[in-house]
């Protein structure tokens, strides 16, 4: 039973930078990862839309014996956690966050920029996290479109890159701020270009961590941490073509 593998679901690669934390957390699991490359981006969609194709993922990935559900989008987990939550209230249920917490942790009554697709900050929940935190910090909500679309076709630097991204902050970076929180798991493979536009001076942070050892926590809860050789790890993809899977390849391996 311990055997059966964790499934790692997000809108397209951005996943794999959850899943690259998870395997580092967790060396003995046996993974499926699942990314829906031929809807991406998520970001821009309707939640109602979101919501579905997220349902229906989770439906076919436990389907398939998975024993735990990593969704590693936070656009995914803002419109779909609660839904899946309830659907499978005896399943174990991990959904990323934006590292707002930590951030705030780490820089109390600081200026700190949340990085994330329209999707994601529209949402209630991320508007819940928000007022947590807001009397604490000066907290700067950045959407950022297209930034996905660069990750999902592999150009993760350069100065077509680091152009969108000062077209996206500009309004953003009138202050330095003192932390960046990356909310989207496409944006930590954009993080050396990130840190061109914003400088040396911000720390920049994602939820890849915290996911990792909140699913290791649940896992050992309930008693289902696989012991033994290390795991293996199984990449799938709506688009599956050679191309996306190099990709997938090359993204899982990135420094």
């Amino acid at each position: 039973m311990n055997n059966r593998p964790i499934a790692v679901f997000d809108s397209g690669l951005g996943g794999l930078s959850v899943l690259r934390e998870l395997i580092r957390v967790l060396p003995e699991e046996n993974f499926l990862y699942f990314g829906d490359s031929a809807n991406a981006p998520y970001g821009g969609k309707p939640t109602e839309e979101i919501r579905a194709m997220t349902l229906r993922h989770a439906e076919d990935l436990f389907a398939r014996g998975c024993k735990a559900l990593v969704v590693a989008c936070n656009t995914a987990t803002s419109a779909a956690i609660n839904d899946l939550r309830a659907q499978y209230p005896n399943k174990i249920i991990i959904g990323i966050e934006p590292a707002l917490k930590l951030a705030v942790t780490h820089y109390p009554a600081g200026r700190i920029l949340v990085m994330a697709t329209e999707a994601t900050l529209r949402e209630r929940k991320f508007a819940a996290l928000m007022e947590r935190f807001a009397q604490q910090c000066d907290i700067v909500k950045c959407p950022c479109p297209g930034l996905v679309e660069f990750v999902e076709r592999g150009e993760l630097q350069g100065s077509a890159v680091e152009a969108a991204l000062r077209e996206e902050l500009k309004d953003c970076l009138t202050e330095t701020p003192d932390a960046v929180v990356l909310g989207c798991t496409h944006y930590p493979f954009l993080r050396g270009a990130i840190r061109a536009v914003v400088g040396e001076t911000p720390e920049i942070l994602d939820g890849a961590d915290g996911t990792a050892k909140e699913t290791k926590r649940r896992l050992l809860e309930a008693g289902l941490l696989r012991a033994g050789s290390p795991g293996k790890v199984e990449l799938t993809n709506s688009l599956p073509t050679p191309e996306i899977m190099r990709l997938c390849e090359r993204l899982l391996s990135a420094e």
